[in-house]
């Protein structure tokens, strides 16, 4: 699928929509009305290395995504690589970018694409996907907006990652006694970095 990009204007400072959009554990509260069955891959949920997967219950068949973030530079981009689609066999990325053009006035620019590896996949993405897409990330940018300019003071919904226990952290990623964030702008060791995973339906 060609990329789509979808835009929108938030009254808030830059850092502020950076930190929501940053951390995947908040991602259902602006994204679950299509990001079904969301749960983190990895307790790191910001920075590099933090990743989630979820249920897309799309045109021409549902499918699972799951992705990690490989690069996030504050507070201007995050850009996230995964796969999708049956044993996923399609690459899939996200990116936002975030500039600023008045004070107190932050543009959001949401990027998604994906990479079919057969003709398969590409059928399934010919049915009406594309628009299916851009109309969902569409509106997750329109609940971010309300999200950061209402500002009710009531907690967001969160993801978590299931049967987690501290003493397992290196198979998750995070070294056993090191905090689970990653600063923003660093590169997690590879030997630390998950990978996106193959994923089935």
């Amino acid at each position: 699928m060609d990329a789509i990009t979808v835009d929108s204007h938030i009254s808030a400072p830059r850092e502020r929509v950076y930190d929501l959009i940053a951390d995947v554990a908040a991602r259902p509260a602006w994204t679950d009305h299509y990001m079904k069955d969301y749960r983190l891959v990895t307790p790191r949920s910001v920075g590099v290395g933090a990743g989630a997967r979820y249920r897309l219950d799309a045109p021409g068949g549902t499918r699972n995504v799951e992705y990690t973030v490989v690069e996030a530079i504050a507070p201007r981009r995050v850009v996230e690589d995964g796969r999708t689609g049956r044993l996923g066999r399609t690459r899939y990325g996200a990116e936002f970018e975030l500039t600023e053009p008045c004070r107190g006035v932050t543009r959001v620019s949401m990027t998604v694409w994906t990479a079919p590896e057969n003709l398969i996949e590409r059928i399934r993405e010919s049915i009406r996907f594309r628009g299916f897409l851009r109309r969902r990330a569409h509106k997750a940018l329109e609940r971010l907006r309300r999200i950061l300019e209402e500002d009710t003071g009531e907690p967001l919904a969160r993801a978590t990652i299931g049967g987690y226990e501290a003493r397992k952290a290196p198979r998750f990623g995070t070294f056993a006694g090191r905090g689970f964030s990653a600063s923003d702008g660093e590169t997690a060791p590879a030997e630390a970095r998950p990978q996106p995973g193959r994923v089935g339906e």
